[in-house]
């Protein structure tokens, strides 16, 4: 069966950007794509008499959000299978259920607060940082929303985070035929900073190498079984975070890899994606990759 890709709605403008996106990607991609609202009017209200007023304006309102972002979505590209549905949970208890069953899950930078049931800046973090499928938050400046770079930047992390994430950009730089630019940062350790022994550049030179080489082996595979695909591969000096974060201006799409362990509840994000997630200049996608 076809997974679909799923959008977190809830009537904000972020969230109505996050379905333009969707439906972009959707269609490049082929995908069906699932509008889902998170709501726990039916929780609240469920033991209320069928007639209360404050049951059905509520049960209104969600049907407003919903068809307005299903009727966005169709007049974007009437060629994408659109469908919704409203789940009686917390948005973050939905999403994470949804995504054992998506090919990725998209939301809004930040949601509407003050409502009961909506999408808020800290449910995009909780769920990049547990999702099962990948998750990406559309956020950033007009150019990277609309694509206009036509390059993706993946932040190639340590091997054991990062095999997914490197499968996910191949595939997305294959489908929008576009650059694939894919960085390894490193950094000198301090204690170089004081040691004169060696001759001058040569620690520099080796970390660097070694950056060098762990981004071939990285990409070897993926790059033969997608021979269309134009990468660009490069080493930089610095914190991966700070790195990535100054090449998001000019990227449509930044990805990184998310290692989830096996029996770990709490969050599974390190810094550079808590940087990315809060800051990036494009759209960001976590890739987890499971032990």
């Amino acid at each position: 069966m076809e997974l679909p890709l799923v959008v977190g709605v809830d009537g904000s403008e972020p969230s109505l950007t996050a379905v333009d996106w969707a439906v972009d990607e959707a269609a490049r991609h082929g995908l069906p794509l699932r509008l889902v609202y998170a709501s726990l009017w039916e929780r609240y209200e469920g033991g209320s008499p069928s007639g209360d007023s404050e049951q059905r304006s509520e049960e209104a309102k969600v049907g407003d959000v919903v068809e307005a972002a299903a009727d966005r979505a169709r007049r974007r590209d009437p060629a994408v299978r659109v469908s919704t549905d409203v789940l009686p949970e917390d948005a973050v208890s939905a999403l994470l259920h949804e995504s054992h069953s998506a090919a990725a899950l998209v939301t809004g930078s930040r949601g509407r607060g003050g409502l009961k049931g909506l999408l808020l800046g800290s449910v995009g973090l909780s769920v990049a940082a547990r999702a099962h499928c990948p998750v990406i938050v559309v956020r950033g400046d007009r150019a990277g929303l609309a694509g206009a770079h036509e390059r993706i930047l993946l932040g190639a992390g340590d091997p054991a985070s990062t095999a997914e994430a490197v499968r996910f950009a191949f595939r997305e730089a294959e489908a929008r035929d576009c650059v694939l630019d894919v960085v390894r940062a490193w950094r000198r350790p301090a204690h170089e900073s004081t040691d004169h022994s060696a001759p001058a550049g040569v620690p520099l030179r080796l970390h660097e190498q070694r950056a060098s080489l762990l981004l071939d082996a990285l990409l070897r595979g993926q790059a033969a079984a997608h021979p269309v695909v134009r990468v660009r591969p490069a080493t930089a000096e610095g914190a991966a975070r700070t790195v990535l974060l100054k090449r998001s201006a000019a990227a449509d799409l930044v990805i990184i890899g998310a290692r989830r362990r096996k029996g770990h509840l709490g969050l599974q994000l390190g810094r550079v994606g808590h940087t990315l997630l809060h800051h990036a200049e494009c759209p960001v996608a976590i890739v987890p990759q499971h032990e």
